[in-house]
C-alpha cells in the first residue's frame, strides 16, 4: 500500500476540487485504518496526536523527526490513502528542513504541512505561541520545495500569526508563503466566522481549515466550508479524543465492577478487531507459503 506518483497527483486532484474534503487525523496506523475503512479519502498524520498517543506528553515540540517518520512509515505501509505529515517546524532551520522533507517523502508522504512558529512550537489553539521573523518561514518554504524529489508531494505552509500579530497579518503572511511556492496555505485559529470567510477569497493557493473540538475555531458544516472555498478540512485529532474517552469510560467500570459486563456494547467485538487489522490477509499469505502452497517450477 506504500504509496506512488499516483498516490499524490490524487491528493493534489482532491485539493484542486476545492470541496472542503474532510481529512481525519491518525496518530497511529490502526486509526488510519479505521478513517480508510470508514470512506475518507485522505488521512493527516497529527504532530498533536502522536506527542499525546505514542509519547503521553502534550502538543509542546517533543517528538523528533525520526519518530515522525517512523510513524508516517508505518501509515502509509498500512493504507492506500493519500497521507498528509504534520512536520510541525521543520525541526529546526532550512538546513534541517532538507532532511526533514527527504526522510518525509521517503516514508510516503503525499503532502508535508510546515509552520511559522518558534521551536519548540505549541498545539496551534495553546495561548503562548511566537512566530519566527518572516523572511525565515520564507527561507523553510523554499528549502522544501527545492528539497522534494517528487513535484507533486505537496508543501503546506501553515501560519500562528493570527494569535501573535492579528487576522490580518496572518493573511499578509499566508500570501507571502504562497509566492515563494507553498502549494497551499493554512491560517491556524481563525475565532470567528468573518475571518475563516476572507482566508479563501484573500489568498489564491488552496486552503487549509482545522477544526479543534474545544479549540478557538468555531466549528462549521463542511457545506459552509465548502462554500467558503476551502479544500481540505482538518479533525486532527477526533478520532484519539473519542478513544480517550472511551479508554477512561471502560477502564473505570472495570475497576469499579471487576467486569467489562456493562460496558460491552463500548467495545469492538473480538472479530471486528481481527477485521480492522485484515488478520485474513495474512491468513492466507500464511496458507500460501506454507509447505505445499505454492509450486516450483
Amino acid at each position: 500500500m506504500f504509496p506512488t506518483v499516483e498516490t499524490r497527483k490524487k491528493l493534489r486532484t482532491i485539493v484542486d476540487r476545492r470541496e472542503a474534503v474532510i481529512v481525519p487525523g491518525a496518530p497511529n496506523a490502526l486509526f488510519a485504518k479505521v478513517i480508510e475503512d470508514v470512506g475518507f479519502e485522505a488521512v493527516y498524520v497529527t504532530g498533536a496526536g502522536i506527542a499525546n498517543m505514542h509519547l503521553g506528553v502534550p502538543d509542546i515540540g517533543l517528538v523528533a523527526v525520526t519518530e515522525l517518520a517512523e510513524i508516517t512509515s508505518a501509515i502509509t505501509d498500512a493504507v492506500a490513502l493519500p497521507v498528509i505529515v504534520d512536520a510541525d517546524t521543520g525541526f529546526g532551520n532550512p538546513v534541517n528542513v532538507v532532511r526533514t522533507i527527504k526522510l518525509l517523502e521517503r516514508a510516503g508522504a503525499a503532502a508535508i504541512q510546515l509552520e511559522d512558529q518558534v521551536f519548540p512550537k505549541k498545539c496551534g489553539h495553546f495561548s503562548g505561541k511566537d512566530v519566527i521573523p518572516l523572511n525565515e518561514m520564507l527561507e523553510k518554504i523554499k528549502a522544501a520545495v527545492d528539497t522534494r524529489t517528487d513535484s507533486n508531494l505537496l508543501v503546506i505552509a501553515r501560519t500562528d500569526a493570527r494569535a501573535v500579530h492579528g487576522f490580518e497579518a496572518a493573511i499578509e503572511r499566508a500570501q507571502a508563503f504562497a509566492e515563494v511556492g507553498a502549494d497551499m496555505t493554512f491560517v491556524e485559529a481563525p475565532t470567528e466566522e468573518a475571518e475563516l470567510r476572507k482566508i479563501p477569497r484573500q489568498i489564491a493557493v488552496p486552503q487549509v481549515a482545522n477544526i479543534v473540538f474545544g479549540g478557538l475555531t468555531p466549528e462549521m458544516p463542511r457545506a459552509m466550508l465548502k462554500d467558503m472555498g476551502f479544500s481540505v478540512v482538518l479533525y486532527a485529532n477526533a478520532a484519539l479524543q473519542a478513544a480517550l474517552k472511551a479508554a477512561y469510560e471502560v477502564m473505570t467500570a472495570l475497576k469499579t465492577d471487576g467486569s467489562l459486563r456493562n460496558v460491552e456494547s463500548r467495545l469492538a467485538s473480538f472479530d471486528e478487531r481481527q477485521r480492522a487489522v485484515d488478520k485474513n490477509k495474512f491468513d492466507e499469505l500464511e496458507q500460501l507459503y506454507r509447505t505445499g502452497g505454492f509450486k516450483v517450477s
